[in-house]
């Protein structure tokens, strides 16, 4: 890959910026100042922009535990989306992988690697998705059968069939039932509308894990960070 877009992809300003800072020295590959901009980039190459350590990888891959309240796009004009929560120089090619609602917390992926992005959401692959949720109202083994069997949706948000799904009763708290629930698709809010189909309210929502990928327990909500090499081979195995 070319230097100067490497640079521009993790953020590094604008190309005319860069290329200003270029001159002065600014970038060094493998340790060796590099003026020209259209240099490639070896593959594995150490790259530093002012001295600091940036990412040389074609590909790179987060993981976030995403927080309510923020939405999940690439850029809003007037709300906090999940990009905002990365650090502010990053690759500007990034992007989730889904979405979750603005209500929802926990796993989002963000990458640049589309190709798997697209194999890990098409129905298809049968990905596992798996969230903890608290219901309104007591679920019962008569819910669970119903999820095994696949759920009829009629609503306002339209009309589908839901694939069979997992549900795991894990305990009462007053009013509220604690489940988990795992799918195997990724229709518009479809775990509040599987319980909607059967009069109940889902209160609070969180995705726990997307195929091999489980949300890092020492993340806050908010935090993220770069996927290990071990997660990115069992996550392009699953894809």
């Amino acid at each position: 890959m070319r230097l100067d877009r490497l640079l521009s992809e993790n953020g590094c300003g604008t190309r005319s910026e860069i290329k200003k800072e270029l001159k002065k020295g600014a970038a060094c590959v493998n340790g060796v100042p590099v003026r020209d901009g259209s240099t490639q980039v070896p593959e594995g190459a150490s790259v530093t922009w002012h001295g600091e350590e940036i990412a040389g990888e074609a590909l790179v891959y987060y993981m976030l535990n995403k927080p309510a309240g923020v939405i999940t796009a690439t850029r809003d004009p007037r709300q906090k989306t999940v990009m905002d929560l990365l650090p502010p120089r990053r690759r500007k090619d990034l992007y989730p992988v889904g979405r979750l609602d603005r209500d929802t917390e926990g796993l989002l992926l963000i990458t640049n690697d589309g190709p798997l992005g697209h194999r890990l959401l098409a129905p298809g692959r049968h990905v596992d998705k798996v969230y903890e949720a608290r219901v309104r109202g007591a679920v019962s083994e008569r819910e669970v059968l119903l999820f095994r069997e696949g759920l009829a949706i009629d609503d306002a948000d339209g009309a589908f069939t839901a694939r069979p799904a997992d549900l795991e009763i894990l305990g009462r708290e007053e009013d509220l039932s604690r489940v988990r629930v795992t799918i195997r698709e990724g229709k518009y809010h479809q775990v509040k509308r599987m319980f909607a189909a059967l009069g109940m309210e889902v209160v609070y929502l969180k995705r726990i894990s997307m195929g091999p990928i489980v949300l890092d327990a020492q993340l806050a909500p908010g935090e993220g960070r770069q996927l290990t090499e071990e997660e990115i081979t069992a996550l392009k195995a699953q894809g």
